[in-house]
């Protein structure tokens, strides 16, 4: 527990075995008040075995659903175990855990928390038609969620009891439906978003998708996801599970 409150750290994982074992141990270390969840996104290496290993629950899906479907099996683990906050931290050691403080600490005056790049932290950078789609995605976002975002794709964030309750009935699973559509949806819903600056570091896993053609079809994507989020229809009963607290939005706007 930190501050009273009984935190999970929900790490969605697609064969990280090489790098997961640093990453557990870093958060033992930094957060020792914390659980973990690893959701092994249908691995076909060791991730599960590791994570075990390690000193964490796994939750295992049968095969590959992305970002979306393991964060949702998160929640839903979340919401089942009565946790207060659900904190999703990358598997590939680019979140550092010791801004979680920071996170928990704007979830006094919010439902969901961004850990921003681009927000005076850091040094990380993006160049071309990502940067230009992660330029108009803040401005869009930020006129939604009546807040000044400036990294709305990030996947360092941090969520309240009832924002976890609302994440575990209604998530997208869609390419970047995590990160773009989950932050509409909860703002029409009438949760309440707003951000840290975090510094990003490097991952020590993997390969990053950096090519002019792939950018190019991020930016294309980003914008189908925009305008699919902006149009879809929002579940009706989904506005029970909205906030009622001053200063929030409690009835669903938009997309009836």
């Amino acid at each position: 527990m930190i501050d009273g409150k009984r935190v999970l750290i929900i790490l969605p994982a697609w064969n990280e075995a090489e790098g997961l074992p640093g990453v557990l141990k870093e958060i033992q270390t930094e957060l020792p008040g914390v659980d973990t969840l690893v959701v092994d996104d249908g691995s076909t290496d060791r991730t599960a075995a590791v994570a075990t290993e390690n000193g964490s629950p796994v939750a295992q899906l049968p095969y590959n659903l992305g970002v979306g479907g393991a964060m949702r099996l998160g929640y839903r683990y979340a919401h089942l175990h009565g946790y207060d906050v659900a904190i999703q931290v990358d598997s590939d050691g680019q979140h550092n855990p010791s801004y979680v403080p920071q996170l928990l600490a704007k979830l006094e005056e919010a439902d969901l928390v961004i850990g921003a790049r681009f927000a005076g932290q850091g040094d990380y950078t993006v160049r071309g038609p990502r940067k230009w789609a992660m330029k108009l995605l803040s401005v869009v976002l930020s006129r939604i969620t009546r807040t000044r975002l400036t990294d709305t794709t990030s996947g360092f964030r941090a969520c309240n009891k009832q924002m976890i309750e609302f994440f575990a009935q209604w998530y997208p699973v869609e390419y970047l439906g995590d990160t773009i559509e989950s932050m509409v949806g909860a703002a029409r819903c009438g949760f309440t978003v707003r951000q840290v600056p975090v510094a990003m570091r490097e991952r020590t896993t993997g390969t990053p998708s950096a090519s002019p053609i792939k950018a190019t079809i991020y930016l294309t994507r980003a914008g189908l996801v925009l305008l699919l989020a902006m149009i879809r229809r929002m579940p009706p009963h989904l506005k029970n599970l909205a906030p009622a607290a001053p200063g929030h939005r409690p009835q669903l706007v938009g997309g009836n």
